[in-house]
């Protein structure tokens, strides 16, 4: 390939990369619209602040529902179904303007809940698709990073948009923000990538269960089982489980603001150099060690600056070891790289729906809430000892095919 022709495709692989991760920034934002201002919407739909939590709450359950169908929609008809992934958060942030009331804005949730599974799963495809191997945990990394981004404006634009009845001014600028990063994507999406012939293989049967079969998926999946179902216990609970140590509900919204930051940081810097010093086994470790100290830090200690310090520490490894996992798992399934990002994605959003729920049911018992999370924590040890590294699995093209689903490298 002539060198010209070879950055030109480059480059156009990274602003695919690029229009991918605005979607996945509104579709976050559109997910956690209600979760800084619940009062505020309760009060505006009127409505009950348990209902509120439902727009939100909906997301990880059609997420474990929806998954595998996500996956294979993905693996079949990548282009397409990413496209149409995108269209459907930017319907659903149009149609919360239908009108002010509860039916409009759960039906709109409702949509963008359902594109989820295909728009966060695609993102190890993605990057196979339309960038060199070399370069593909950068791409992951930047496409997980939109996720985080996306969590951290939401957290900004409820208060700063959102607050004193301006719930609708928020919803029109949301709605504008998921229907130009729908557009992009689809516009990115025209042609398909460089490497997508490369990637091919047949896929017939059941993918899901084929890839279950592999002890290096399994390990995946129970490792972001455990870390982004404390992430999504920490981000749901914090406030409650700080308030009894009088710590308000803006220092505690700081607080999370700051983890996420951090993550988001860590998710720039680490997976890329964790996968060229294919040091995987060894992130995943200190990640379970950090994880297990800075839960027990913020159930131990009394000083605010101490809980800042293990909050950003969490963040900073546990957020940037879900695109570590999805570089290993598009390595690992080949062409069904959209079947294993969805069974990741599914894995960690019932993490977070049975992790929240434990700690839901210790709320009101602050230290053992967090000792229950540092459990959870270590729980992943001996995981992350039987990490398969990049070094240790070569690349390959998984092949799925017969009505068996046997698996072939």
């Amino acid at each position: 390939m002539d060198p010209r022709d070879e950055s030109t495709t480059r480059t156009r692989g990274w602003w695919v990369i690029a229009a991918y991760a605005l979607v996945c920034a509104a579709t976050q934002i559109l997910w956690l619209t209600y979760a800084a201002i619940t009062t505020e919407s309760a009060r505006h739909y009127g409505v009950s602040a348990g209902a509120i939590g439902w727009l939100a709450e909906i997301f990880p359950l059609l997420y474990v529902v929806l998954a595998i169908p996500a996956g294979i929609l993905l693996d079949r008809w990548f282009r397409p179904a990413l496209a149409a992934g995108g269209a459907l958060v930017a319907l659903g942030g149009l149609v919360r303007l239908g009108g002010q009331t509860f039916a409009w804005a759960l039906a709109g949730q409702t949509l963008v809940a359902v594109a989820q599974p295909v728009v966060l799963s695609a993102v190890s495809k993605l990057a196979g698709e339309y960038l060199p191997h070399e370069q593909r945990a950068d791409g992951i990394s930047l496409g997980s990073a939109g996720n985080f981004v996306g969590m951290l404006l939401a957290l900004l634009l409820g208060p700063t948009f959102g607050a004193h009845d301006h719930i609708e001014r928020l919803l029109v600028l949301e709605a504008v923000m998921g229907g130009l990063a729908a557009i992009a994507l689809a516009i990115a999406l025209r042609r398909g990538g460089a490497h997508a012939s490369i990637e091919h293989a047949a896929i017939e049967g059941s993918a899901a269960r084929a890839l279950w079969r592999l002890e290096p998926m399994r390990i995946q999946c129970g490792l972001v089982f455990l870390g982004f179902g404390i992430f999504v216990a920490l981000a749901t609970w914090l406030q409650t489980l700080l308030q009894p140590a009088h710590v308000s509900e803006t220092t505690a919204g700081v607080l999370l603001v700051g983890m996420v930051i951090a993550g988001i940081a860590g998710c720039a810097a680490l997976p890329p150099l964790v996968a060229r010093r294919h040091a995987e086994r060894g992130f995943m470790r200190g990640a379970v060690v950090i994880g297990c100290v800075g839960c027990v830090s913020l159930g131990i200690t009394p000083w605010l600056g101490t809980r800042a310090l293990a909050l950003v520490a969490i963040g900073i490894v546990l957020l940037p070891a879900l695109p570590v996992i999805l570089t290993a798992a598009e390595q690992l399934a080949g062409a069904a790289a959209g079947t294993a990002g969805a069974i990741i994605w599914m894995a960690g959003n019932l993490g977070g729906l049975v992790v929240a729920l434990l700690v839901q049911i210790l709320v009101h018992h602050p230290l053992p809430a967090f000792l229950a999370m540092a459990g959870v924590s270590l729980c992943g040890l001996p995981l992350a000892a039987r990490v398969t590294t990049t070094a240790d699995q070569p690349l390959t093209s998984l092949t799925i095919s017969g009505p068996g689903s046997s698996v072939t490298a």
